[in-house]
């Protein structure tokens, strides 16, 4: 009789075949998806609400491949911050700091497309900012602060303060402040949008009208020149 392929390498006198080192088949795409559902449950849930039976359940994973690929909560919070986190910024980041002789109102303008960009792709930031940056104990306020603020924040209100010194920038403005409108015309409105749905009845209201918006409340108010 002769063997079927599956039975090869089976039965008296072979050894049965022994996994090659290293994780198992498909093991990306299930770290992949185990990162996906981690994001996931932080928006919804909050990140110190988020256990891991959460994150498994989520991927449809048990917790302990969580831990072969993670350790424990704090190596997939830093995982999720680095992976799927810190790439959402980091267009915009190169984008600014590539723009160093370009006109403010140019810099500007791409802030604002690169916020709203953003949020277009990745609907999860806004709620997400608020949840776990804006609000007390926040457990991603540190990443702003010691990664976030140096790479973007302060370079542009350092860039607004010396347009200001120049004469090319409203007198009567914080360059500091600057940058926390700047949020504040973009991300902010973004968080409540299912809010003003509701309140101006306009399910249409979204990220194209909160742009516009924004660059046009932004080049009257900075009296910037044509």
């Amino acid at each position: 009789m002769i063997d079927k392929p599956q039975d090869r390498g089976a039965g008296p006198g072979r050894r049965p075949p022994q996994r090659q080192p290293g994780r198992p088949t498909g093991d990306g795409d299930r770290r992949a998806l185990a990162l996906d559902a981690a994001l996931a449950c932080y928006v919804r849930r909050g990140i110190a609400a988020t256990s891991l039976r959460d994150i498994a359940r989520e991927a449809g994973i048990t917790p302990a491949l969580l831990h072969y690929y993670f350790g424990d909560a704090a190596g997939l919070r830093e995982a999720v911050i680095g992976e799927r986190l810190m790439p959402v910024f980091t267009g915009i980041r190169d984008t600014l700091l590539g723009m160093p002789d370009a006109p403010l109102r140019e810099v500007i303008v791409a802030f604002v497309d690169g916020i709203c960009g953003m949020i277009r792709r990745h609907p999860w930031l806004p709620p997400l900012w608020i949840r776990e940056v804006v609000s007390e104990g926040g457990d991603l306020r540190d990443l702003l602060v010691t990664r976030l603020a140096p790479q973007i924040a302060t370079v542009l209100a350092a860039r607004f303060a010396e347009e200001q010194a120049a004469g090319r920038l409203n007198p009567g403005l914080d360059p500091r402040l600057l940058m926390v409108s700047l949020v504040g015309l973009t991300l902010f409105p973004a968080a409540g949008t299912p809010i003003w749905r509701q309140i101006f009845a306009s399910d249409e209201l979204g990220i194209d009208d909160i742009r516009d918006h924004a660059l046009a409340l932004i080049e009257r108010g900075l009296e910037l020149p044509a």
